[in-house]
């Protein structure tokens, strides 16, 4: 590029993005002169969406700005939590993502996950299709103007996954709701009407179960019931909002929903 030289100061929070020669404060960069100013911070490899507010000489700017000569440009990691306006807060996990998936649903968050590799293509498509957040690792895939929205997952650790998600966009949360199987919703089963699909073992041992309305997959409360009551207990601790001081609501009726009768100690 031979245009206007402009200033580039990118928050800490998106550092890990950009060159290792822009991550300690404001650094020149060379404009084409017509690229827009949403181009050029893509072209540094910030994803747009994990920019926030952007400022050009401390004025909020828009993507189609046209950055000129001596300018400086300030991008903003996004605000926490981040509202996502326009359809019922839903979320789209790529490949990678299978064990925050199954904790999403587990937490009772519409989580939709492919187990096989379709393709950024067709995840992006997913994602415009049924207006998704597109939650991913893949820096590349969220550059792909055809997602409707999404999200870079910071950390490789599941726990930290976890917390990112939730801390970022505050979904509600209904614990064993769904399905960790197929994001299907959970309806209590009578014993007689599932005992066909059980295990010797489970129906002598077991007497409450719940079944996924859309697979078929029956739960109970099994062998790994206490590690995830303890996940989804952490998460209500951590991200349930506390009643209002004025709340006059009586008997119990505020608080948190329980693993119910009935409800699966399933994988995650």
């Amino acid at each position: 590029m031979n245009g206007p030289e402009i200033q580039f100061e990118v928050a800490p929070e998106l550092r890990i993005f950009v060159a290792h020669e822009r991550r300690r404060g404001r650094s020149a960069v060379t404009t084409d002169g017509s690229s827009t100013l949403g181009h050029v911070v893509e072209s540094l490899g910030i994803p747009l969406t994990e920019a926030g507010q952007l400022l050009v000489d401390g004025r909020p700017a828009s993507v189609s700005h046209i950055p000129g000569a001596d300018e400086l440009v300030q991008v903003r990691a996004v605000e926490r939590p981040q509202r996502v306006p326009g359809a019922p807060l839903r979320f789209l996990l790529d490949v990678h993502l299978g064990t925050l998936a199954r904790r999403l649903r587990l937490l009772g968050v519409d989580a939709a996950y492919e187990s096989e590799d379709i393709g950024d293509a067709a995840l992006a498509a997913r994602s415009a299709d049924e207006r998704r957040v597109l939650l991913s690792r893949d820096r590349g895939l969220l550059h792909r103007r055809e997602i409707w929205a999404g999200a870079y997952v910071y950390s490789d650790r599941p726990e930290d996954q976890l917390r990112d998600v939730l801390e970022r966009f505050a979904p509600h949360l209904a614990p064993w709701t769904r399905c960790t199987a197929c994001n299907g919703p959970l309806k209590p089963a009578d014993k007689d009407s599932v005992s066909g699909l059980l295990e010797h073992g489970t129906r002598r041992s077991y007497d409450v179960f719940a079944q996924c309305t859309e697979c078929d997959r029956v739960y109970w409360r099994g062998a790994h019931h206490s590690r995830l009551d303890a996940i989804v207990a952490q998460a209500l601790r951590d991200f349930t909002p506390a009643a209002p001081p004025d709340d006059d609501r009586e008997n119990g009726d505020d608080a948190a929903p329980s693993s119910p009768s009935g409800t699966p100690g399933f994988g995650g």
